[in-house]
């Protein structure tokens, strides 16, 4: 019988039950029951009438009664004291007290007693703590406890026909009160399993919300900060190349003849290219994404993204570890911005090891969102990480950790991940494991 009825639980107003049968302990469930309430003191008071009922001077009707108030006063202690398996030795003890109290308070034989109302009280708490099928176990039990006085009854007297019918109704009436207890407690669990799931499902709808605001005003931020940027970089770029033009006419002028102003006329023109360059970076950052999707494996990509960074950091000795999901389905790519969008994380992820000994490890993997399914890349690296202050924004244009850096490389994937309707995010990887991780997610086609 155990392990019929371990397996089913309550729930009720003052406990929260787990799904096994055990009351649930977090920090969000408080006393099941207070230290004394009035509704105990009517317990009591109750208890206290039965007492001084007859049969009158019976000690141990009296102590039964105490037991079963100490009982119920004490149940929500027990059931912390006995998680696993404390409903059902609460139900056990008021079936043993019932049929103590029986015996003590009926003239022979005892089954006359009338007290047998006792046993509704482990019926009904069965029915508040198991599932249907237990709780009809737990009935079955508690009748066949009250029945048990009938073999010492026979012994002695001739039961008639209508004591049997008598006795059939009071059973009967065990199980119509256990079902129809049971039948508000179970419609009671639909009820706040719904609740439950709603709120999950506000949860996480509210979160989703949240973040499309944040993706909404990056986007609105973009937006403006490209315009801004393509028009300085058009009026920069013009007097950055009469300057470049002008610097490199005078080297050629001066020779050998000056030394000092040939190599100050040197520093002009390479500084003019360094702007120039910086120029352009503005420019691929402003210059609106045009994204050419086709059907790609995003493992090849990643490997040749891979090998484009390696070759530009050969001395650095960075340990590259990947790690592929076998039968990858293919993913709608533009197949150049892609892997620029993997060389810009990856080289970040070297400039962050900063040329100390490292780990960069890539993975790509199978994943879901909103019901898609997609490819997820995860690349990882054991440097200093990002901090926490600067994780919110730091896909946003010229926010960067680098002294030297401009802040517009994240921004870039930024734009070419949204360009594929992919997300990109930070993972915290936890104290005891230093270094970032980006995730990036590609939807499949079906999606897309």
């Amino acid at each position: 019988m155990e392990s019929s009825l371990k397996d089913d639980s309550p729930v009720n107003t003052e406990a929260a039950i787990a799904s096994d049968g055990t009351p649930r302990s977090n920090s969000s469930t408080k006393l099941w029951r207070p230290p004394l309430d009035w509704m105990d003191v009517l317990w009591l008071v109750f208890l206290g009438v039965l007492a001084f009922l007859p049969p009158l001077g019976e000690i141990h009707k009296q102590l039964t009664l105490l037991a079963i108030g100490v009982v119920q006063l004490c149940e929500g202690w027990f059931l912390r004291r006995f998680p696993k398996r404390g409903t059902m030795y609460a139900v056990l003890l008021k079936i043993t007290l019932a049929t103590l109290l029986i015996d003590h308070t009926g003239e022979l034989p005892s089954i006359n007693s009338s007290y047998w109302p006792v046993y509704f009280l482990p019926v009904v708490t069965a029915a508040e703590y198991f599932r249907p099928l237990a709780t009809l176990l737990w009935t079955a039990l508690a009748a066949a406890a009250y029945c048990s006085y009938l073999y010492p009854a026979l012994q002695e007297y001739e039961i008639s026909a209508e004591s049997y019918g008598l006795l059939g109704i009071r059973i009967l009436f065990f199980f119509l009160a256990a079902m129809v207890v049971n039948r508000f407690v179970m419609e009671n669990r639909r009820q706040i399993k719904r609740y439950q799931d709603l709120a999950e499902t506000l949860a996480e709808t509210n979160r989703k919300l949240e973040q499309a605001q944040e993706e909404a005003r990056r986007s609105e931020r973009l937006a403006a900060l490209g315009q801004m940027s393509a028009g300085l970089a058009h009026e920069i770029r013009n007097p950055l190349g009469v300057i470049k033009g002008s610097a490199e006419m005078l080297q050629q002028k001066l020779g050998d003849s000056n030394a000092l102003e040939g190599e100050l006329a040197g520093y002009i023109s390479s500084e003019t290219n360094r702007l120039s360059s910086l120029v352009t970076r503005f420019l691929d950052f402003a210059r609106p994404l045009h994204v050419e999707l086709q059907p790609q494996e995003i493992t090849a990509v990643l490997d040749r993204a891979l090998q484009s960074v390696s070759r530009n950091q050969k001395d650095a000795p960075v340990r590259v570890e990947r790690e592929y999901e076998p039968g990858l389905p293919l993913v709608p790519l533009d197949e150049s911005l892609c892997e620029q969008a993997f060389v810009n994380l990856i080289q970040n992820a070297y400039d962050a090891m900063g040329g100390s000994r490292g780990t960069l490890r890539v993975t790509a993997a199978r994943a879901s969102r909103s019901k898609s399914e997609g490819v997820e890349v995860r690349i990882e690296d054991s440097g200093p990480g990002i901090p926490l202050q600067l994780r919110e924004q730091i896909f946003n244009p010229f926010v960067t950790t680098k002294k030297t850096g401009v802040g517009l490389g994240l921004s870039i994937v930024s734009r070419i991940v949204d360009g594929h309707h992919g997300t990109i995010r930070i993972e915290d990887k936890g104290d005891d494991q230093p270094g970032a991780c980006f995730v990036v997610y590609f939807p499949g086609e079906a999606s897309s």
